[in-house]
């Protein structure tokens, strides 16, 4: 395979398996008489667990000390270990989707049972004109439907100040343009160059403030509701959102540490 194959077949770019041989992820391929790159299943299947690792918030450092692991082990073993990975994530994905679609179909009333926190930032909302904010919206209701809106008076307590911090993002002006940017993507290829100054601009818009008032064990996540949100975008939009996420959930990581 050459490398626009491989990529491909992974469901990454060109440009991301260059990267991950600069760093040193990914080996270099054997290289055919004519100058290209070679691969074969094996660079395709140590492809595929970068990318799902790397899809975990792992950070590259820590996706290399797992593949050191991996180094010893029996291909077969594992592919079948990313297989069943994958069938965990799909599975979850296609529930979350199902539910999602349930909501959008037929969107909750104000008094529906939604968190008090959720409930107020709602009401407090401009009316924009945004396909990508009504997502948003629509998948701000799925998490807050699937952590429980009838929670305890703490669980309650906790996401109201969230969604509090959350407010001050949420109408600001330069929100507007942000959503207006993504939406614009919406049949955009996933190589864009607008896709990389627009995800540092909606990393940019979170606040510290923001993050720090994220529940604990909610750090932003490409896994389960990360996945279901990217899986409602466009490739380009889809991108985009990813690069945010991962720069937001390493400024959690290091507010942690």
């Amino acid at each position: 395979m050459r490398i626009a194959e491989i990529a491909a077949l992974v469901g990454v770019t060109s440009r991301a398996v260059r990267h991950y041989h600069h760093v040193g992820l990914l080996p270099e391929p054997a290289r055919r008489p004519n100058g290209y790159r070679d691969y074969s299943v094996r660079d395709a299947v140590l492809l595929a667990r970068i990318r799902r690792l790397t899809e975990l918030g792992l950070s590259l450092d820590e996706v290399r000390d797992i593949l050191a692991d991996d180094a010893g082990r029996e291909l077969t073993e594992v592919l079948g270990e990313l297989d069943a990975d994958l069938a965990r994530q799909e599975a979850e994905i296609r529930a979350r989707r199902r539910r999602l679609a349930e909501l959008m179909e037929s969107p909750p009333a104000a008094d529906g049972p939604l968190s008090p926190g959720l409930a107020r930032f709602l009401h407090s909302l401009p009316a924009v004109d945004s396909p990508a904010a009504a997502t948003d919206r629509a998948l701000l209701v799925l998490l807050d439907r699937q952590d429980g809106a009838d929670g305890t008076g703490d669980e309650n307590e906790r996401a109201g100040r969230f969604y509090d911090a959350l407010r001050s993002l949420a109408t600001a002006p330069e929100t507007l343009d942000l959503y207006r940017r993504l939406d614009e993507l919406a049949d955009a290829p996933a190589d864009d160059p607008r896709i990389a100054p627009l995800a540092d601009d909606l990393s940019a818009l979170a606040t510290d403030e923001i993050l720090a008032a994220i529940p604990d064990g909610d750090s932003p996540s490409l896994d389960g509701f990360g996945g279901a949100l990217l899986a409602e975008y466009s490739p380009a939009q889809a991108e985009a959102v990813r690069r945010t996420m991962e720069s937001l959930a390493e400024r959690v990581r290091g507010q942690a540490s």
